[in-house]
């Protein structure tokens, strides 16, 4: 670090601001977005698309200081993704929910606080500082303890320009790959709800379980027909230092171990906690820990089987089993009804989406590694290897 930078905390030029609690009569079907726990996601973006909402007549000046604005921080601050951050990127009015803190800059620039908290080296600082708990849990001022180097004013906003342009071309992929996705989900929905696949018109439809099918069509469960496994656990006492994520009950890794125990692609179905039941897909091999898992091994069709997952993901969160702790259980999941459709349409819409997954996967892996060159290059111009202007 140069000899005209310092050390300081969080507090000493930002504010931690945790979320309102709202109660259970608040929320609605529609209405002003909140955002929670389960809608940061691991690539630290923001997603409202599955927001809970309150109606908006709710917001009082008292509930003003919990408004979001675009570029604000958010850090989870419970439960196996505590320390997790995300931006968010909307001008749409949305509110901040309890066991979420947004980082208020005050007496730094807000892209300099951004570009230090979003890296590895930090989101690890926040989520050891929640270690060590059955429930991990920190609050605002531990938060706001954390120590972070201050440069003067104007090589902060060096350093947020330079880290900038990393942002934005992920950003950009980040982008690319929503689009890609919806244009996933949206044939998924053509072919396989909708029923208007290819030579559609010529098949008549029959009555069945669940409605009108197609002819040939055949009603069963998903254990019929796929495997679901059940991940392995693994702890921090068992576990040895390496680079394959390590999936258990939250929405992103919960750390590293040095081998897989899937084959890629995998569909992850978390198991247990709050967020028992969410579906999340890999495009790299991963220790499957506290999930239930669906892999390459066990089917050539991973990536039907996520479109047919996600398209269900509110009957799969209803499936959570106890309260004190919600599970998800792989027999659960194997119960769940399903259509058999025949092979040729399975094959045919596998030949549609598999590059599309492909350039998803592309796109992920520019990402990653946008985000490590990113990660690389903060820590060498906070110590002074690499010497910046401040113009």
């Amino acid at each position: 670090m140069s000899k005209a930078w310092h050390k300081g905390v969080l507090r000493d030029v930002c504010r931690v601001i945790p979320g309102y609690a709202f109660k259970s009569r608040d929320w609605r079907n529609e209405g002003v977005p909140v955002v929670k726990i389960k809608n940061i996601r691991e690539d630290s973006t923001v997603d409202i698309s599955e927001a809970d909402y309150v109606a908006e007549d709710l917001i009082t000046p008292k509930l003003q200081k919990y408004i979001l604005h675009d570029g604000d921080i958010l850090v989870a601050m419970t439960g196996a993704t505590a320390g997790k951050v995300g931006r968010i990127r909307t001008n749409r009015k949305v509110l901040l929910n309890q066991r979420v803190a947004k980082i208020c800059p005050v007496k730094a620039d807000k892209d300099f606080i951004w570009a230090v908290v979003s890296s590895h080296e930090y989101q690890q600082k926040f989520y050891n500082l929640a270690d060590g708990a059955a429930q991990p849990n920190m609050s605002g001022s531990q938060i706001e303890g954390v120590e972070i180097p201050l440069p003067p004013d104007s090589i902060q906003k060096r350093i947020a320009s330079i880290l900038s342009a990393y942002d934005e071309l992920i950003e950009n992929s980040q982008r690319r790959i929503k689009i890609l996705e919806e244009m996933a989900r949206a044939l998924y929905r053509e072919w396989f709800v909708e029923f208007r696949f290819p030579g559609h018109e010529s098949i008549p439809r029959v009555q069945s379980p669940l409605g009108e099918i197609p002819k040939g069509w055949e009603v069963t469960t998903l254990g019929r027909l796929i495997e679901i496994k059940k991940g392995k656990n693994i702890t921090k006492d068992t576990i040895r230092n390496g680079t394959v994520p390590v999936v258990a009950g939250g929405l992103a890794p919960a750390y590293f171990h040095d081998v897989p125990n899937t084959r890629s692609p995998v569909i992850t179905i978390s198991a247990s906690g709050a967020n028992a039941g969410f579906v999340n897909l890999y495009y790299l091999d991963v220790w499957a820990s506290d999930c239930s898992y669906i892999d390459f091994s066990a089917t050539p069709h991973v990536f039907y089987f996520y479109l047919w997952l996600d398209h269900r993901r509110a009957a799969i969160t209803h499936l959570q089993r106890g309260s004190a702790q919600p599970h998800v259980y792989p027999k659960d999941l194997a119960l769940l009804e399903a259509l058999r459709p025949p092979k040729g349409c399975l094959d045919a819409f596998t030949s549609l989406v598999d590059p599309i997954f492909e350039m998803i996967m592309r796109l992920t892996a520019q990402v990653e590694n946008l985000r490590r060159t990113r990660d690389l290059l903060l820590p060498r111009i906070l110590s002074g290897e690499i010497e910046i202007g401040d113009n």
